[in-house]
């Protein structure tokens, strides 16, 4: 969990977890870096299909744009200029078996919301503006069954965006339960990324994510400075 230049709560944030679907926020972001180097704006049929990726969480809609990307290919690189140190792309078609950290998901949720140029030393040109906002506006349109996660512990009536993502192991049965995104907590906002592995069913999971939020932003709205409106 983020918030202005500071980290404000954490617990295990450099363990590794599966993505499942939070690394369509990250094919997005890939997708959007490569039209920049291109100097084009999205086509209609990639903003279809990144659309109905983050706003209903598509699989079809995803597989297109990761081989649009490159796989995990592209997606390192795209990380790798986002200052993202510790995601992996996942094997062949399987995007969700993506390796990733809660630090690295907040470092690509701030190169999503900040306001200033965010990228790796090694590579300054990050997300624009234009590619930051097309992000943002498809993360808080999500769904209305997919409302769950980070956003039950922002305030009451507050604007959210989020993408959540769930996936059942097939190995053992177990689900991989994550939600990353933006929320507002008495008129403060906050970065939260919460991931999770080994949960005995996709609602323990969900209630599992939704109390850490709860906890990591009750502990920091207490005593740290928001990020900055």
């Amino acid at each position: 969990m983020d918030s202005a230049d500071q980290e404000i709560a954490s617990y295990g944030q450099d363990a590794m977890f599966d993505t499942a679907s939070i690394i369509k926020v990250g094919i997005l972001a890939a997708q959007l870096l490569q039209a920049q180097d291109e100097d084009r704006e999205l086509t209609a049929a990639e903003r279809w299909n990144a659309e109905a990726m983050i706003r209903t969480s598509d699989n079809e809609a995803t597989n297109v744009l990761w081989r649009a990307i490159g796989g995990a290919e592209g997606l390192d690189a795209a990380n790798e200029r986002l200052g993202l140190s510790s995601t992996q792309g996942g094997p062949g078609m399987r995007w969700g078996l993506t390796q990733t950290t809660a630090t690295d998901q907040v470092k690509l949720m701030r190169a999503v919301f900040s306001r200033g140029p965010v990228a790796s030393d090694r590579s300054p040109e990050g997300l624009s503006q234009a590619s930051r906002a097309y992000i943002r506006d498809l993360i808080g349109q999500i769904a209305r069954d997919q409302d769950w996660g980070v956003s039950a512990a922002g305030s009451q009536g507050s604007r959210w965006a989020l993408k959540n993502g769930w996936l059942q192991r097939s190995t053992t049965g177990l689900w991989v339960i994550n939600s990353v995104g933006q929320i507002t907590v008495h008129g403060h906002r906050y970065l939260v990324s919460v991931l999770s592995s080994g949960n005995a069913s996709m609602q323990r999971g969900i209630s599992l994510v939704e109390r850490a939020a709860r906890a990591a932003t009750g502990a920091a709205s207490a005593h740290v400075h928001p990020w900055p409106q």
